[in-house]
This record gives C-alpha cells, sequence and structure tokens, in this order.
C-alpha cells in the first residue's frame, strides 16, 4: 500500500480508477464535481479505458448508467443536492431493474434557499428508494468503501445499485493521507463484473416492462429479499477486504460501547468529532459511547440492538430534518429498532448541522451530559433539540 494525499471526492475518483469501471457517466454539482472531474483526466491522459459519457443533467447521467449496467458494464456515477433529486425517478428505476451501480455522493443540503454546503438531506430524502446506502466518516473510508461497494452491489445474491455517501465540503473537499491498495490488489479483490442476465440484440429479453397488479408486488418482495441479502454479503466481503487491506469495516463501528451507560449515534464526519468528545469524557470517569453506522439501508437492526443492549440512553443525531415527523430520519429507525426490547433505552433525537453548520466539540459534550442525565434519571426531553442554531 501507499500513502497519498487526496480529498474525498479525490479519494472516491481513484477507487473508481483502480476498479476499472467499464462507464462513467455524470453531470457535475458542487460539491461532488471534482470526483468526475479527476476521472475524467484518468480517462484524457490514458490512465483508464473506461468510456465516459457526457449527458445534459443528472437524470441523463443516471439513464445512462442504468442502459450501460444493464448491458453488462461495470458503472460508476456521482451527484449531489438538487443533482440527487433531479436523478429521483431514475433511484428507482435502477433499483428496480437491479441494476448495481455505484455512486458517489458528496452530501449536501437542498435548496431553498441555496446552500452549497453539507448537510444529509439530499440521501434522506431518497431513503426508500431501494439502493443499499454507506456513510463514510473521512476520506480513507471513502476509498475503501467505494472498493467494497462494487463488491456488494455486483454479487448474485445483492444485484442492486449502491450510494457512498460524504459530507460536503467537510470530507469531500479535506485533504488527508489515504492508504491506497496496488493495482493488482484491487483486480484481484473485484475481479470482472459477472452479471447473471444481460441485455444483447442477438439474445432479446424484455427489460422494464409494463406490470400491473398480477406480478408488480412480487418484484418488489424480490427487492425487499436482496436487501435482507445485503448484511451477510457484506460481512463476507469486508473480511476479504481486511485481508488484503489490514483495515475492519462491517455494518456499523461501536466506540466505548462495552460499558456506557450513554452514548450518541450519527451518520459520516460527526462520529469523529463524538469519539473525541467520548475519549475526554471517558477520562473523566463518564461512561459514554459512540454509535457510528457505516450501512444506513438496509438499516441494521441486529447490530444496533447488540451495541445497544447495554445503554441506558441514546441521543440520535440527525444532520437533516423530516418536516412534520416526531423525529428525523435516523432517529425514527432507531426508535424502531429497539422498540421491541425488554428494557428498550431512552432515546431522544438532536437534529444539528444544515446547511453545513459547524456541529463542535462543546456542542457533543452538551448532548453526551444530556444523555447522561437522562440515563440517571430515567426522563428524557420529549421535543427534538435544535443543536447550534442561533438565538
Amino acid at each position: 500500500m501507499t500513502i497519498v494525499g487526496l480529498t474525498g471526492d479525490e479519494a472516491v475518483a481513484h477507487a473508481v480508477k483502480q476498479s476499472k469501471a467499464d462507464i462513467v457517466a455524470a453531470y457535475p454539482i458542487t460539491p461532488q464535481t471534482i470526483m468526475v472531474e479527476r476521472f475524467s483526466k484518468y480517462v484524457a491522459d490514458g490512465e483508464v479505458h473506461t468510456g465516459y459519457v457526457c449527458v445534459e443533467s443528472e437524470h441523463s447521467a443516471l439513464s445512462a448508467c442504468v442502459g450501460a449496467s444493464l448491458t453488462g458494464a461495470r458503472v460508476f456515477t456521482a451527484t449531489a443536492s438538487q443533482g440527487l433529486a433531479l436523478m429521483h425517478e431514475m433511484l428507482y428505476i435502477a433499483s428496480g431493474l437491479r441494476c448495481p451501480i455505484v455512486m458517489g455522493v458528496a452530501n449536501r443540503a437542498l435548496s431553498a434557499p441555496i446552500n452549497i454546503h453539507g448537510d444529509h438531506s439530499d440521501m434522506m430524502a431518497s431513503r426508500d428508494s431501494g439502493w443499499v446506502q454507506i456513510y463514510a466518516e473521512d476520506a480513507q473510508e471513502a476509498y475503501d468503501w467505494t472498493l467494497l461497494a462494487f463488491k456488494l452491489a455486483e454479487d448474485k445474491d445483492v444485484q442492486l445499485p449502491l450510494s457512498v455517501n460524504l459530507d460536503g465540503f467537510i470530507i469531500s473537499h479535506s485533504m488527508e493521507g489515504v492508504d491506497v491498495l496496488e493495482d493488482e490488489a484491487v483486480v484481484q479483490f473485484l475481479q470482472t463484473r459477472k452479471p447473471p442476465f444481460t441485455i444483447d440484440p442477438e439474445k432479446p429479453v424484455t427489460v422494464g416492462a409494463l406490470c400491473l397488479p398480477d406480478y408488480y408486488f412480487e418484484f418488489k418482495r424480490q427487492q425487499v429479499e436482496a436487501m435482507a441479502n445485503v448484511c451477510g454479503v457484506l460481512e463476507k466481503a469486508c473480511r476479504e477486504y481486511k485481508g488484503i487491506a489490514g483495515r475492519n469495516y462491517g455494518a456499523l463501528e461501536a466506540f466505548g460501547m462495552e460499558d456506557a451507560q450513554a452514548a450518541i449515534v450519527c451518520l459520516g464526519s460527526t462520529a469523529g468529532t463524538a469519539r473525541e468528545v467520548a475519549r475526554k469524557l471517558r477520562a473523566q470517569g463518564k461512561k459514554v459511547g459512540v454509535i457510528k453506522p457505516w450501512l444506513y439501508r438496509p438499516f441494521p437492526t441486529e447490530e444496533i440492538i447488540s451495541a445497544s443492549k447495554r445503554v441506558k440512553a441514546l441521543a440520535v443525531l440527525d444532520r437533516a430534518v423530516s418536516f412534520g415527523a416526531p423525529y428525523g430520519a435516523l432517529c425514527s429507525d432507531i426508535v424502531s429498532a429497539l422498540y421491541s426490547l425488554r428494557e428498550s433505552p431512552r432515546i431522544f433525537n438532536v437534529v444539528y448541522g444544515l446547511g453545513g453548520r459547524d456541529i463542535q466539540p462543546s456542542d457533543i459534550e452538551v448532548v453526551f451530559n444530556e444523555a447522561l442525565e437522562a440515563a440517571e434519571r430515567g426522563v428524557i426531553r420529549q421535543e427534538t433539540m435544535f443543536l447550534g442554531e442561533r438565538e
């Protein structure tokens, strides 16, 4: 392995280069642009033999990816915010047609008003579109998960599209030392895609036909079953990846949860800040922990239950608002996952970081202390906490 200075966007592009993707179709949008801009340079310089499709919109980008994927090609695209919103129709078509497309998403706030900075509102708005969703904490994870994404999406028992999410600007534009694998190791890990079915003019098949009540239900059930296969396939892929990269991945990462009385659950880059604050508080004798789901769809219910079984209070951090709902998306899933437990922890919701607003260690400490108080008293706030809001 070699350590290379890469931003999160560049780390994704480097992983796609090593994956030997057959087709990349994309349209630029901040803060994702660097992913496809860097990859287009690889194409122009002859470093890859990928077909690069220039399109007029994000909707067209994903449409081109669907067609390419159905021929058996390994396919990548990337987007963010309004671009993902414009793709919305095609997200369902990609998953319904079982196209294992990998997409890099530099998460960004949705308009209006216009904002180019990072929160999770774009992908949370698409959480039920049938895509496997991964959230990376830093550039290293963005690189590793992009390689794992092709392995997972293309598995014969999955065959679903997958998004690798990284926080806009916080990860997408921040340079870090990234441990990259040798090209040969990646080729051996991924091998060539072997699709179970392809479209071929010599062997015509019907794809995407009209499907009325007599069969549509069964198609959706097949997608449900494919999602159910993800966790097992992911575990196997992560074991194999550890063998070549030496890094541990899975459905989630837990810190301090072996004895935690109170914990924070969060996605993406915030987890690093939360861990640092947790280390400080644990040094003071406070039993706190952090749960960072890497896998968000399918939701890792069993892993969440296992990580939370000793904790008395959970603060769930959402970097998006679910307007009109009792909780944000991540908190709603946590409540659902733990509802059936005989002794479920006290859970409260924290909304933070909208439109890229910074979250400080002092903010995280406030949340930990509130969770510790809830663990001690057995009483939690009923309303959502809006963290870092201007008075």
